[in-house]
C-alpha cells in the first residue's frame, strides 16, 4: 500500500504554511470522491498525522487545501479558497509525497520525495 503525505509552504512569507486544513479524497470506479483522511498542517507545514488510515492502493486521489481558511487567519485577501490536487498513485508500493508552494495570488505543485 502507497504512503501519501503532503507539505505547504507559504511563498510570500517563505515559511512553513502552519493550520492549513486537508482532506484527502479517494475516487471510486464510478467517479464518486470518498474522504480517505484529513487533518491540518503542523507548525512545519507538514501534515504527519492522517484522522485515517494513510496507506492508499493504486487509484485517483485529490487533496483539497483550504487556503481560504489560511490567509483569513492572517488577515490576508487570497484569489484562490481552495486549492486542489488531483493525482494518481499508479504503484502501491510506492511513497506519494505531494507539497504545495502557496501565495495568495498563485501556487505550484510537484511530486517530492
Amino acid at each position: 500500500m502507497s504512503h501519501i503525505t503532503t507539505h505547504v509552504l507559504d511563498i510570500s512569507s517563505g515559511r512553513p504554511a502552519a493550520n492549513v486544513p486537508v482532506i484527502l479524497e479517494a475516487r471510486s470506479p464510478n467517479g464518486h470522491w470518498t474522504e480517505a483522511a484529513r487533518g491540518a498542517t503542523d507548525n512545519d507545514g507538514r501534515l504527519r498525522d492522517w484522522t485515517a488510515a494513510k496507506a492508499a492502493p493504486a487509484g485517483i486521489y485529490r487533496l483539497t487545501f483550504d487556503t481560504r481558511a489560511y490567509f483569513a487567519d492572517r488577515k490576508i485577501a487570497t484569489l484562490y479558497p481552495q486549492v486542489i490536487i488531483v493525482f494518481e498513485v499508479r504503484d502501491s508500493q510506492e511513497h506519494y509525497h505531494i507539497p504545495l508552494l502557496l501565495g495568495p495570488f498563485g501556487y505550484s505543485t510537484y511530486r517530492g520525495s
